[in-house]
């Protein structure tokens, strides 16, 4: 147990010095920190999601002309949870997956979920590419396969291949981000990759799925992309992760009801053009606002939804897997799931 939480110490010193997240002079890494005066530091990535759409149209900007709304990105979920270590930012675009591991120890990451941003389908798979000779999960077995530690993306391939019988060790797993995954792949020098849109299109274009994240979730594997703020930010301005939650619902409700427009603002901020972004949006499960306040996800005030169950599940999965050393209780995930003024903050009833 120590030597792994040397290890991750270790490499979120590095991280917190590759990525430059540690700006703030005498900010200690792991205090959980609310961000001071009236700066709102987010932590967003590149998938097709709500959050672009909030980030594109200033809506939040908008909603709190009084604050300064800071947003910066970060390549995966595993960088997210490495700045609220650093406690460098107060909301955050994350997969289960991570969040379940920010959870558990030894992170312990003093955040809570305050959104569903999106359930993965085939927005996040497994492609082989052309030419290797691999047609099944199973063929991965001596193979080279790329995808970012601590994601969605991660979890989903451990799952797929426990679901194969392949064992982790008979694979060379790769750890590298989407853009870094696609230039080894473009190499030669992977055989697989497990990742998200917008990368995964381009991995497609010459290499086959095996099996998507919409598929291990029917199967029992459901990952989400989740929406967390910091315990001590949530706490100082619970007015302030309302506004959030309400424009996020709002972007939800473009999603479903003028897909063009909401592809529209999230081409812009892929860099990508407007029918290959709704294209992507339409891979993904995006809820209404009566599913993220209904049992099954976020549930109500004092009452968490089953958001917590999935997250226990995963943390299950990884602590079998020796990704964490133990998975908490449930009751510790239901505490991290932020149900203050629902459903209220969501719904408007």
């Amino acid at each position: 147990m120590k030597h792994m939480r040397s290890r991750i110490k270790a490499a979120l010193t590095a991280a917190l010095a590759i990525t430059g997240v540690v700006a703030a002079a005498g900010c200690a890494v792991g205090d959980g920190s609310a961000s001071s005066g009236d700066e709102i530091r987010i932590a967003y990535q590149s998938f097709p999601s709500g959050d672009l759409v909030v980030k594109n149209q200033h809506w939040l900007e908008d909603a709190l002309p009084g604050k300064t709304v800071k947003w910066i990105k970060f390549d995966s979920g595993a960088d997210v949870n490495t700045a609220f270590v650093a406690g460098q930012v107060d909301f955050g675009a994350i997969g289960s997956a991570p969040v379940a591991r920010g959870l558990s120890a030894p992170l312990n990451i003093g955040y809570q979920v305050a959104f569903v941003l999106d359930v993965a389908g085939d927005n996040e798979a497994l492609v082989a590419r052309n030419g290797t000779g691999i047609d099944s999960v199973a063929g991965l077995r001596g193979r080279r396969v790329a995808t970012a530690f601590a994601s969605t993306a991660h979890y989903s391939l451990l799952a797929a291949l426990k679901e194969a019988g392949v064992d982790p060790g008979e694979v060379k797993l790769i750890d590298l981000q989407p853009q870094a995954s696609l230039a080894a792949w473009e190499r030669g020098d992977v055989d697989a990759v497990y990742t998200w849109l917008p990368t995964l299109d381009e991995l497609k274009k010459s290499g086959k799925v095996l099996v998507t994240s919409r598929e291990l979730a029917e199967r029992g594997q459901p990952t989400l992309d989740l929406g967390v703020v910091s315990t001590a930010f949530a706490e100082a301005e619970p007015a302030v992760v309302d506004a959030w939650r309400k424009v996020q619902a709002r972007a939800l409700d473009l999603i479903h009801d003028d897909p063009d427009k909401a592809a529209a603002a999230v081409a812009a901020e892929i860099g990508t053009n407007q029918a290959d972004a709704r294209a992507q949006l339409s891979q993904g499960v995006f809820l209404t606002r009566d599913q993220l306040v209904s049992d099954q996800w976020l549930g109500t005030q004092g009452k968490p939804g089953r958001v917590a169950d999935n997250l226990q599940s995963a943390a299950v999965f990884l602590a079998g897997q020796h990704q964490i050393p133990a998975a908490p209780s449930i009751d510790a995930f239901r505490a991290a799931i932020y149900t203050e003024g629902l459903p209220d903050a969501i719904t408007g009833h």
